[in-house]
């Protein structure tokens, strides 16, 4: 086995964390000493020790002189955890393979700098590709101090989210609806429009046993959720926000007494003002948002420069109607060339139906 193939595993390692390590990064570690891998970890919920030292700890020999590969810059700063960089020399690790070095600003270079400083040799950038990619929500989140946002949403080939009666249920198969389901477990939270609590009266938890839900967050511009609705019956057992310009406390106190929290933002152009709301919920420690809203909601956090990816559950199927509902509607682009352009896409086959993922390229190709 080469560089490649230890970084690969301590990636597959690294995944298990998936949902469970927000706001913290996804890391796996493993650690190989003349040609055997004698120990491996990673970092498996916020809060518990790292990556570097679970691996070092389930070592079966002697890690001096072995060589450690982890797929994100040791940790040099005491946080909740001591810092990686201290286990790993006090070990006697001669050499650290890094996949992909760290944004925050606490470590950014440092860890690999102590490591070097100390004779340890440092090799960057192995699978630095992929281990970016399995940490963008980190990136993001401790770059920008935003929620990482990805716009979910079913259609048929057509381009249609329900039948023109609005009748929804199913428009994908069950294999798609599983990894929406996952989608829930790795996002910190999960948002919809007061339109969507009326139309469908969803409870917006994951449904995987033994899995995490996300914080359920409703906008709602005048409080128009109804006190029946099951993400208010159920708020004192999962999470719930409701974002509105409201301000009368009459109104809010029964959704306050029902367990739900309260998030007041400015109004723009008669909604909730988006982007408040996720200065909001980034300060809260909420990394990451999955958009579960229809077109109105989505079309206002793309204005919003809000959307990092685009989830598209397709359906090979046909619904037509003039006045279906569509996955991003609002006033939309004046032509072609004001679109919001996709990149990187992605397509997996789920059961029958696809899924493509994109990231949003802004200001590119935008008449504003």
């Amino acid at each position: 086995m080469n560089d490649q193939d230890y970084m690969r595993l301590a990636l597959e390692l690294a995944e298990r964390g998936r949902g469970w390590t927000s706001p913290n990064p996804m890391v796996g570690a493993v650690i190989v000493r003349d040609g055997r891998i004698i120990g491996q970890g990673w970092h498996e919920r916020c809060g518990q020790p790292h990556a570097e030292r679970n691996a070092l700890a389930s070592c079966a020999q002697d890690p001096a002189g072995a060589v450690m590969y982890v797929t994100l810059e040791p940790c040099c700063h005491h946080g909740r955890q001591p810092p990686c960089t201290d286990a790993i020399l006090k070990a006697g690790i001669r050499r650290v393979v890094v996949g992909s070095e760290d944004p925050n600003p606490l470590v950014a270079g440092k860890g690999i700098r102590i490591l070097r400083e100390h004779g340890v040799e440092v090799v960057e950038g192995v699978m630095r590709a992929e281990c970016g990619r399995l940490n963008e929500i980190f990136f993001h989140y401790i770059q920008t101090g935003l929620p990482f946002v990805v716009m979910k949403y079913a259609m048929t080939m057509d381009g249609k989210i329900a039948a023109y009666t609005g009748a929804s249920r199913w428009i994908t198969g069950e294999e798609a609806r599983a990894h929406v389901q996952a989608q829930r477990h790795r996002h910190s939270a999960i948002m919809v429009g007061v339109g969507t609590v009326l139309a469908d009266d969803p409870l917006l938890t994951c449904r995987i046993p033994g899995g995490k839900n996300p914080v359920r967050v409703i906008c709602d511009t005048r409080l128009r959720t109804p006190l029946t609705a099951r993400v208010v019956a159920t708020a004192k057992e999962v999470p719930t926000i409701l974002a509105t310009c409201r301000t009368d406390g009459k109104a809010r106190s029964a959704y306050e007494n029902a367990g739900c929290r309260i998030l007041t933002t400015a109004e723009k152009d008669g909604h909730v003002d988006l982007r408040q709301l996720m200065e909001a919920l980034g300060r809260e420690r909420i990394d990451s948002v999955l958009l579960e809203g229809g077109g109105t909601l989505n079309w206002a956090a793309l204005e919003s420069g809000l959307v990092r990816k685009v989830q598209a559950y397709i359906a090979p199927k046909l619904f037509g109607g003039r006045d279906a509902k569509t996955p991003v509607e609002g006033q939309g682009v004046p032509s072609p060339t004001g679109a919001f352009c996709l990149k990187g896409a992605a397509i997996t086959r789920l059961g029958g139906d696809f899924l493509v993922e994109s990231e949003v390229e802004y200001g590119v190709h935008r008449d504003r």
